[in-house]
Formats: C-alpha cells, structure tokens, sequence
C-alpha cells in the first residue's frame, strides 16, 4: 500500500464510533462486526500532546453506508495518516439525538441517502463549523433532476437535448412516434426520468420502425437492470424530464471525482441494451476502468466544483464523438478498485492536511509523487496487429418479398405525392403508419366510387386497388417494418408496350404506385444472424474457443474497454435492420428482445444509396440488360454457340452449367408454369380438406395466405399475350425455396422439380440483371456501390490516420492481453443488390492480374463457380498492420479479403464449389511465405516459433460442440475431406501460456489455422403451431486473398470512385434534362442532389471530438455529388 510522507508507519489506524459530545470510544466487538475490516486495538498509553493534535474526522451518514466495504477501505487508509483520525457517527445518534449532542469533529464527511436528515446534518454543519468535504445544501439539488440539469447547463457542460414536463396544467402532445414538451419535440427513440433523483424509473421508448414499445429501468434486482414492454405510450402521472436519446453503442462510463483533479471512470454495459448485469464470479457486476479523454477530465472538473461534492459520481454517454453529462448522483465510491481506494484516501487525506494542518500547527508538506508511466504494448517477431475488420453482409433468411405495380392517375395520389415532397426528387417512399393509412383512405373511397357509379372516371383498375386495400389491411394493424408504398412520377405516363397493351396509351402525367410487402425476418434468420455474430468473434485476437464465451478475452473484452471501435449500419428494410440486431446481440453477447439492441446499437445509413438501392429506377444500362436478357430467354429453341457469347461471355462455369440445364428456355418456363398450376391446385384442395384447412404453416402463415402468394406469380408469370414475364422468376425461386425450407412437411408434389427449375433460371437472370459483359458488370456495379466504396476506402484510411481513439487505463489493464489494442469494425448490412455490386468491383474492377497472380485467379475461379450469394453473404476486408516496417513501408499495413457465399442451400451442398479455406496471411508462419501471392500447402503450417514455445495441442475431439437452444456447433477436424469448404476456420490456442509471451495480445494471431467449425443446424423457438424448423448452416469464410497491400487498396478504390464518378455526372446529367424538359413548376431540380466539395482523401478536422455544436447525425451515410461539379467527391462523417 503507498504511504505518503505524512503517514506514519508504526501505529495502528485510529478508528472510532462517536458517541456523546467530546467523547470517543475504542471499537468494541461489536463495532468490528459492524465495521468488516483488520483493525488492532490502540495503543494504550497515548501521548496527550498528540492527541490534542489530531485532526478529526467525522463521517455523517446512514450506517449502511458508513460501514460500506469501499468506505471501510478507504477509512482504514486514511487512519494511515499520522495525525488524522476518523469518528463515525451512529445512526441512531444521527436519527435520535439533536444536533448538539452529536460527536465533535474538525472535517465532516456527511452525504444524503435514504432515510438521511439532511436539514439536522446542515444545523450540525452550521453549529460546529467544520471542513465540508462535500457541501450540503447542494445535495438538495442533486434529488431534483430539474436542477441538476439547469445546474449542468449554466456551467456550459453537455447534456443531451432536453425539457421539463411539470405536470399540472401541462400536458405532453402525444403522437405515434413522438412527443412534444413545451414547443419541443422528441422523436422516438426519447427518454422519459422522473424529475425526483432518488426515483430510478427509467422509460426508453422506441419507434414503430423498430418494433415499438419501450425498455424499463430499474434499481438493479438480482441480475436484471431493465426490462422490455410492449407499453408505447409515455405515463400520464408524474412530473418528467423528457429528453434525446442518446446512440452510445451499448455502454455507459460512470466517473468518480475525488476532487476536481482526480477522475476515476469505468465503463459498464448499459442497463438499457438488454437489462441483463453481467456479474463476475464473486457476484459483482463487471466494469472496466477506462481513460477519460482531456475533455472530459474537464467536465470532471466542473461536475465535482459546480455541485461542491469533492467526492461525486456522474454518468457520462459518449455518442457521436461528443461526451454528455446525463445524470449527477453526488457522494459515491468506486467498488472493488484497490487502486482507487488507495488513490482515494491519499487525495482526501493531502486535502484535510492541507486546509487544517496550519491551524493545528502540524508540519506538514504536499509529498511530491512520480507520475505514472505508461504502459507500452510491444510486438515480437513478425507478427501483424489487427487493426480494421469491414464486413458487408447480406441480411438473414426472410417470407418471401411481394410486389405489386400499378399506375395511378387521380387527384387524390397526386396530393398525397405533394404533401410528402414527393415533387423534390420525382420519388416518395411511404412507411409509417400515418402514411399508409391515407393510401388505404383512397382506395377505400375510389372503391366507393366504382361500386356507386361503373362509369366513374376513375382510371385504376378494381382488381389492383382491391389487392391494395386487402395488402394494408393485414395483420390489422400497420407496422413500418413489413410494408410500405413508392409513388414515382412519371412526366408521361408510363411507356408500354403495344403488344401487351389492351387499350390506348393516356396522355399527361402519371404515378407508378408500387406496393411491397412480406419480406420479413423469419426465426431462423434472426438464428442465422446471431450465430454468425458469435462466430464471428474468432476473427479477433483472443476470440477462439466455445465461441469465445469465456470471460475476460477477446472480442468482448476489447469491447467493454472501449478499444473496439464498432459501428453498425444497415439500409431502412426491416429485415436488414432485424438482421443487424440479431447479429450484435450473438457478437456482443447480448440477451433478451432485438428492438433495444436495434434502437442503440445499429445505425440507419439510408443516406442517398450507402447501403439502400430503389429498385424501381434502373439505370440506363439496366434497362438494356434486362431486354436482352428478355429477348434471349423468349427464344423457343435450344440454346447454340452465339445464345453462349450473348448470355455468358465472361464464360462463368455457374452460367454454363445453369444454360445446361435449360436447354430451351421457353420450354423450361412452360414446365416451370405448370408445375406452379400443379402446386395451386394442391393448395386449394388442401384448403377444401377439413382436416388441414386451419393448418398452421411456418411463421404464421395460413393455407389462404400460401394460395394467394402462388396465385398471385400464375397469374403473373404467364402474361395476356403468351409471353413469360422472366422477371418473375426470381420470386419463383424466392417463394419455392421458402416452402422447400420451411413448409416441406406439407409434402406438396413436384416441388422438388420446381425447385431445380427455377433455381436454373434464377442462377441465369439474377447475376445476369447486374450486367452481362463486365463493362457492364462495373457500370451498374458503381451505380450502386460508389458510396459504400468511397465508405469503405475512408474506413482504411482513418484506421491509421486516426489515434484519437478511447483508450484503456493501463494502470487496470491486468488480465487484458492488449491494452494498447484498438481495432475498428464497421460491419454494413444490406440486400442482394449491393453485394451483387460489390463483389463484382472486385472481381472485374481490375484489382489484381489473373494472370500474374495465381491466388487471385483461384480465388475468380472459386467466385466464378458459386451459383448464389445466399442470405448471410459476406465479404469481408481485415486490415493489419506489422509494427516492426517502417511506417511509410508499403508493407506496413496489409490488407486481406474474404468471402462466404451465406447460407446452404436446400439440395446444393454436394455441388458447393471448394474453397481453400479461411487463410489469413498473418497467421501463417512468415518464413514459409517465398511467394506472398501463391497458395501453399495449408496442412504444413506450423506455429510461428519466435513467439510459441510449447507445441499446440490439437484434440481429436473438439471441445466446441455445443447443445443450447439458439443453435449448435459442430468442430470439424482439417484432415477430414467432407469438411472442406464447410466451416469458419479458428486459431487454435495453446494449452497453457507460456511465461515468455509477452502480455501484447497479439500472438493469438500468429498461430496456423488447423481447424474449422461451422453453424449447423438449429433448432429455435417458433411461433404458433409452426413446430421447429431446421436452420441451415453457413458455409465458411473462404480467403480471395491474404497479401495485398493497404496501397495496393487505396490506389484501386480512388481509381474506380474516380470513374464511377465521371459515370454517375453522366447520369445525372440525363435526369436533371430530364426534369426541366417537362416544366413541372413544384419540382426543385437543385434539391436533387446537395453539392459537395470535400475530397475522400480529406484529414477529418481536427474537432471531430468535441466542438461547441450539436451532435452530428448518427448516420454516416454519405451525400450525393452535385450535378453540376463531375470531380465533387464523396464527404462522409467520421464514423
């Protein structure tokens, strides 16, 4: 324990219970039983002239406070000091007596609790006058949160955006998704506190678009913090403070202050996240001792003197590069910090000594200390530190997506489109519920209309607006996550094809009414997602084992600490944002509902395409694509030679066997058309069956519902004129693999042949739709990729730019095997579009030459011979950086690339084409790499001997076979041949540590991947009747590459911003002539597009942290480049 030089080595702490008026006693048996804590009895002789001397101290509270553990602790070490001793107030003299026969005392340490007489203390405190420690008249405010606020705020310190509800006459406006306190208004997610400090019932309250609902905080009971309810609405008794929620990613930092120099912080996770305190193995809930940055010592600093508390505990939430106050507890202690207690008592003792000790005519003098050095994490031999990990994930398994067009004409849609600025950009996307109400407002009345008189110059037709009104009236309610409409004008009416038109084109302006709806998450989706999460943490250092569920290593612990940068985004579709959800609570750990985890933890990028793509407004490019995929397909003849070179000149091994399956496509698409005929039949006489007609199918669906979704793609598939329309056909394949999966033990006939059918056709039009030619490929690819990419290039960039980072106290980093770790995730969630684009960049992008690199061109022939990119496709980018290279070394920072093509399908795994496994360079044995772009034989790596020195052990049986009720694990051993291809590789770790290592965490990753494993099969909770369904597993992250350099990279992602640029002002261009050909007066052309100027190559400036604004969008998402500048770039915010 440290002494400082004003604490005396020979005697034992003095330690007193007050009694009467100048009286002290020794501690008795009793008082040691009250008082848990090592102390000897006094000395019995005792020098007067001492004791006259001492300074004392009187502690004030209620006793379960004063003989608290971390009071205990601290007292003892203040008893250290050779002239202080400590008096405790009992508290039944504090309850029973009055003040003036209370103990004497020079320094009182007295702070409010329940049950407390805080106006006796401050009588007391008047009548003796002694040193306040903590002031006390100040603890009247800190229970009221109104003026902890008002406090906060004329102090100039942040605190989120909030306002006062007194109740009684004020009432809150109340709407669906937020609500307005004295003229301002709080958008959900918002927080609703009781004005009264000492009331610890939290409100969260979420947006329908989430889930809706709200998480309810608590004084912790047992292990639970919070809880979710289904309740949305806010309470209406009660005084509150209303106030912005705050995207903290999950964890909130409690300071301490002793004094306005001293700031201890820790970090915990957030009680609203999902209520569940994570204790360790003595009971206590986990908290990590971070640093505070220089900003926030400050706050600190005012906190602790703007309330006069020398010791004072506060929250802080750090969301947007901003630190916010939201809460002042006043008097409160660190728990289970030795260091802390030590640092503690020594500050409040130099304190005392300081002010008392010249009255007292003590010699004393400030002991000058050493200040603490920093801890330096060091690297050895050649091992690389992970420092970025990207991921672009396709979301999880859903219902099958339904569509409907139709295009409108009446005055009613064309008001609605003007009410919601529709006329801005020519297009409106309507999701709430508000909004969707008023399109079933109209075609309820233009039904009324029709039914009242037929000749009614109402130009939509009946049967579309009746599936309008049937579609929104489902579930009979609305929720923003499963359906939605897109109005798109049309300056002309819509272009039509004579052939299939029965009646004549109309003139003037349209709208093109697009109603979708299905396309949810299913249960083993939201499995698929959260077991992907967890496995996902294997690719962290310290991350391998039974999912790295062991505490203190790893992904988990680097998160807690603050050192794991983690963002997550996901376009606007539910099922992406549900996906997302599902995904942190597996990697994170989490328990509990998705709609908390949703609302803190993912971001929604919907910024002009980041990771959304509208569908329905096709590039020029796609347009041609799609006719000459039309025109090829309608062929009734056998596919030759030329039908080859036209469908398939990139000669994709995928394409080619698909083509050979088909033969004739015309013929394939009547046999796919009657086996449709076949299963419709099979459903209505099902339906007609007794026995099955109430029959529950998977995820609530219903026989009816079935029927109408088959139906529905008869009627549409095989159009008027005879013709197929093939861009049916993926809904074809979508809906028979949903009902292969999960509706099989229905044991409909032919399904089976539909299956391979359609997955023939689909294997042909869907990566076909992206482009057929790679000139193609790339032009569509940029269309809806170039901010992702610009995004991803700038997630390099900053990686090694950016050290303004959170950092971990390394006085507390004991157990962490990195302490000067910091790694940035950013993990982008999204469709099928963009990870078509994507992977098509870097595959015809002209990143690496086929022919000089015999990696990569195993690496196209893998990619070439995948059929699909499954749900839960990955394409993920690691970034490493090798501390012993030069810093300006093109080899300092390397770069590798991986890949999953996501889940199995149903039939195909004996016709999955072999990778060669996950294989990141830095784990491989550095000596062994001759030629950095060759594949060698994986089977001989060994352990890189500079760091290991014990050999690995390598179990026959795997330790990571698990049964729970989320999903199974399956370890599968390398040498085994039917597991090639099947399964995430892991580090293997050693048996034991050796003592040699050093404590940098970074050896982990300088092991051989020896083994695999992979999310098989699971079973999982389901709704209603459905029973279980199975979920498949997914196929293994396979490495493209594992030697490219950060330069190599950056070079290729500004060359192709650079085109897809010069492309995009092409475009734009168009659409802009477009607009002003058709003098629309309420259209605004420049609203368009918001014009940028600020290059990707740009330095973020140098306020990201802290500035004197507010907060920053959580988007990150980023802005368009204005029409009229082709060389404007990309700005995105740091995130």
């Amino acid at each position: 324990m440290s002494k400082s030089s004003g604490m005396s080595n020979s005697e034992l702490p003095r330690f007193l219970i007050g009694s009467e008026v100048g009286e002290s006693r020794k501690l008795d048996n009793r008082d040691m039983r009250n008082i848990s804590g090592p102390y000897g009895e006094e000395e019995e002789e005792e020098d007067e002239d001492q004791s006259e001397r001492q300074i004392v101290v009187g502690i004030c509270s209620m006793m379960k406070k004063s003989t608290s553990k971390p009071m205990t602790e601290i007292l003892e070490r203040l008893c250290k000091f050779e002239y202080i001793t400590v008096v405790i107030f009992p508290e039944e003299v504090i309850l029973g007596e009055p003040v003036e026969k209370w103990p004497l005392c020079d320094c009182l340490i007295s702070f409010h609790s329940k049950g407390f007489p805080l106006d006796k203390a401050m009588s007391y405190a008047k009548l003796r006058n002694p040193l306040l420690i903590n002031d006390l008249n100040m603890q009247y405010f800190i229970q009221d949160r109104r003026e902890v606020y008002r406090i906060l705020k004329e102090e100039g310190i942040d605190l989120p955006r909030y306002a006062v509800l007194n109740r009684d006459p004020d009432r809150p406006e109340e709407s669906e998704d937020h609500v307005e306190v004295n003229g301002e208004v709080f958008h959900k997610p918002f927080v609703e506190k009781p004005v009264s400090a000492e009331d610890h019932n939290v409100y969260i309250y979420y947006p329908t678009s989430a889930g809706g609902g709200s998480q309810r905080l608590f004084r912790k009971i047992g292990s639970r913090s919070s809880v979710y309810s289904p309740e949305s609405t806010v309470r209406k008794t009660g005084s509150y403070i209303y106030e912005e929620f705050m995207p903290t990613d999950g964890t909130d930092v409690k300071v301490y202050t002793v004094g306005p120099d001293y700031a201890h912080a820790e970090a915990r996770k957030s009680p609203a996240l999902d209520g569940k305190v994570e204790r360790d193995s003595e009971g206590k809930e986990i908290r990590y001792p971070v640093m505070l940055t220089a900003m926030e010592k400050l706050v600190a600093r005012k906190v602790c003197l703007a309330f006069k508390q020398t010791v004072c505990g506060f929250d802080l939430l750090r969301a947007n590069g901003h630190s916010f106050v939201c809460d002042v507890n006043g008097f409160s202690f660190v728990k289970n910090s030795m260091k802390y207690y030590d640092d503690c008592a020594k500050v409040l003792g130099n304190m005392v000594m300081r002010e008392l000790a010249p009255q007292f005519h003590i010699p004393w003098s400030i002991p000058m200390e050493a200040e603490d050095i920093p801890i330096v994490p060091t690297t050895s031999g050649t091992m690389m530190e992970l420092r970025c990990v990207i991921a672009v994930i396709r979301h999880g398994d859903r219902t099958p997506k339904q569509k409907m067009k139709m295009e409108v004409r009446n005055a009613l849609f064309f008001e609605l489109f003007e009410k919601y600025g529709g006329y801005k950009s020519g297009k409106l996307k309507l999701k709430k519920p508000k909004q969707l109400q008023e399109v079933l407002d109209i075609a309820r009345q233009l039904l009324a209309e029709l039914v009242l008189h037929n000749d009614c110059e109402i130009e939509e037709k009946k049967s579309k607006l009746e599936q309008l009104k049937t579609v929104l009236e489902m579930y009979g309610h609305f929720s923003g996550i499963n359906r939605k409409v897109q109005l798109t004008y049309l300056p002309n009416g819509q272009p039509k094809a004579s052939s299939e038109e029965e009646d004549t084109l109309k003139e003037g302006p349209s709208l093109l009414l697009v109603l979708k709806w299905g396309g949810e998450l299913t249960p083993a989706g939201r499995v698929q997602a959260e077991e992907l999460g967890r496995a996902f943490r294997c690719m962290y250092p310290g991350g391998q084992g039974d999912y790295a569920g062991f505490p203190g290593c790893g992904l988990l612990r680097l998160h807690s600490t603050y050192r794991h940068d983690l963002k997550i985004y996901a376009s606007d579709e539910g099922r992406v944002q549900m996906t997302a959800a599902a995904f942190a609570k597996g990697l994170l750990a989490l328990e509990g509902e998705l709609t908390p985890i949703l609302v803190q933890m993912v971001k929604s990028a919907n910024m002009n395409g980041l990771l959304d793509s509208d569908s329905d407004s096709l590039t020029d490019c796609q347009q041609r694509v799609k006719a000459r995929l039309h025109e090829i397909m309608q062929k009734s003849k056998d596919f030759n030679d030329d039908d080859y070179s036209k469908l398939a000149p990139t000669g994709s091994p995928s394409l080619v066997n698909s083509m050979g399956i088909i033969i004739n496509p015309v013929r394939t698409c009547d046999q796919v058309h009657t086996l449709i005929k076949s299963l419709t039949q099979q459903i209505c006489r099902r339906l007609e069956d007794p026995k099955s007609a109430d029959l529950q199918l998977y995820h609530s669906e219903s026989l009816e519902l079935m029927l109408q979704r088959w139906s529905k793609l008869e009627r549409d598939f095989r159009m008027k004129n005879g013709r197929y329309d093939i861009s049916k056909i993926p809904d074809i394949y979508d809906c028979v693999k949903y009902d292969t999966q999960h509706n099989s033990s229905l044991a409909l006939e032919d399904t089976l042949e539909l299956f391979h059918l359609s997955k023939a056709l689909a294997d042909i039009i869907i990566p076909q739709e992206y482009g057929i030619t790679k000139a193609e490929k790339l032009d569509i690819a940029s269309a809806y990729c170039l901010p992702l990419v610009k995004k991803i290039q700038l997630d390099l960039q900053r990686t090694h730019e950016d050290e303004a980072v959170n950092k971990l106290h390394p006085l507390y980093s004991r157990g962490v095997m990195s302490p000067g770790r910091h790694v940035r995730t950013r993990l982008y969630f999204t469709s099928e579009s963009h990870v078509h684009s994507l992977l098509n960049i870097f595959r015809y992008g002209g990143l690496l030459n086929e022919q000089k690199d015999e990696q990569w061109k195993q690496a196209m022939d893998y990619l070439s011979a995948v059929t699909e990119l499954n749900y839960m496709t990955q394409i993920v980018i690691m970034l490493y950086e090798d501390n012993n290279k030069d810093p300006s070394s093109e080899e300092r920072f390397h770069v590798e690339l991986h890949f999953s093509p996501g889940v199995k399908g149903c039939k195909d795994e004996e016709n999955a084409p072999l990778g060669f496994g996950f294989r990141p360079a830095s784990s491989e044995n550095h000596e062994k790499q001759t030629n950095p772009g060759s594949l060698e034989d994986l089977s001989q790596d060994e352990p890189d001997r500079a760091v290991l020195t014990e050999p690995i052990n390598i179990q026959k049986k795997s330790p990571l076979v698990r049964n729970r009720k989320g999903g199974s694990m399956e370890a599968l051993s390398e040498s085994n041949p039917s597991s090639r291809g099947l399964a995430y590789r892991i580090f293997p770790s050693s048996s034991r540590q050796s003592p040699e290592i050093k404590p940098s965490g970074l050896e982990l990753l300088s092991m051989p991947a020896v083994k695999r494993f992979s999310v098989s099969y699971a079973r999982h909770p389901t709704n209603g009747f459905e029973g279980y369904s199975l979920v498949p597993s997914i196929y293994p992250l396979e490495t493209l590459h594992n030697s490219l350099s950060l330069k190599q990279v950056d070079e290729f992602l500004t060359a192709l911003c650079k085109n897809g640029s010069e492309t995009q002002f092409k475009r734009l261009k168009t659409l802009s002539a477009m607009f002003e050909s058709h003098s629309q007066p309420s259209i605004d052309v420049d609203s368009l597009e918001t014009p940028v100027t600020t290059p990707v190559q740009s330095q973020p400036t140098a306020q990201s942290l802290w500035y004197t604004g507010g907060p920053p969008s959580t988007s990150s998402g980023p802005l368009s480049p204005s029409v009229a500048d082709p060389s404007s770039n990309f700005a995105f915010s740091s995130e």
